[in-house]
């Protein structure tokens, strides 16, 4: 991902000093016009802006801090931008140690993958103090095709990319779901996938209207009364049981629905169960 987005910098004109622990990786750049450093200090100490793309939390404490790191050679007008997805609690602490330091922290995780990178659709989030995101924002713009500000606390941004991920990999699971189903019934892939494509896919109605929906907390008038949906869910686990296919997702939703019905919400629309969701986090 970070070489993807190197190359869209350097695309666009943006001179780079970059740095890769595995060195030779780094070489296209450099053909490209980059600028290679020797260590993460190198690379920052002369930089405007510096974008950090790395795997984990341990990946970006090794960059950052220390003698070599990112945090030592930053300069006091320079912004250090961690696009990396990290822990809620790594984020506090680059926040609060480039703070100590007098220095700028913007956090600024992305979605899409790296083929989007190189076609600049990333979507980037944004946090941090507002001076350090209007510094950063060049950069991010150069990056994607839009950015989400989220405030002044960096670590926001990154509750806010895990959590986009967790809603990723659910829909994920429920794909496998839907698509192990179906298969098992004798529904081509193929035809199945076209089904989806032009019922749930790029600019759905069905996700916008429900996305809309819990963000208002919002189930009256029912366009599709919980006890209906709870009917429906157990007639595709009775298929599914016919079938011998297990879905656990489906599973969940339907004992969910279940609560729903069972006190008293059962004609409310059945999106009722993102307000029950709520309510266990005590919201």
């Amino acid at each position: 991902m970070g070489f993807a987005m190197a190359e869209l910098l350097l695309a666009q004109g943006h001179q780079l000093f970059v740095y890769n622990r595995a060195h030779e990786k780094a070489q296209p750049l450099h053909e490209a016009g980059a600028r290679i450093a020797g260590t993460p200090f190198d690379a920052a100490r002369e930089a405007e802006v510096v974008i950090s793309m790395l795997a984990d939390d341990t990946a970006v404490e090794a960059v950052t801090f220390g003698a070599a790191g990112i945090l030592a050679a930053l300069q006091p007008n320079a912004v250090h931008v961690s696009c990396s997805t990290i822990s809620v609690a790594l984020s506090d602490r680059l926040a609060a140690a480039h703070a100590e330091a007098g220095l700028g922290y913007v956090a600024a995780p992305v979605f899409g993958r790296p083929e989007a990178a190189v076609a600049k659709k990333l979507w980037l989030l944004a946090a941090g103090k507002a001076a350090d995101v209007e510094r950063a924002l060049p950069a991010l713009e150069a990056l994607g095709r839009g950015v989400t500000r989220l405030g002044e606390t960096a670590s926001v941004a990154n509750l806010v990319k895990l959590t986009g991920n967790v809603f990723i990999a659910s829909m994920i699971e429920s794909l496998g779901e839907a698509f192990a189903l179906t298969r098992k019934a004798g529904v081509a892939p193929e035809l199945f996938l076209e089904l989806f494509k032009n019922v749930f896919g790029q600019g759905s109605l069905i996700l916008e209207n429900y996305a809309s929906q819990v963000a208002r907390d919002r189930y009256e008038p029912a366009g599709f009364k919980a006890k209906l949906g709870l009917k429906d869910l157990r007639l595709a686990l009775s298929a599914a049981d016919q079938l011998e296919v297990p879905l656990p997702t489906a599973s969940l939703i339907r004992d969910q629905l279940l609560s729903a019905v069972a006190t008293g919400q059962g004609d409310l629309d059945w999106g009722v169960i993102a307000r029950m969701a709520a309510k266990r986090a005590g919201l």
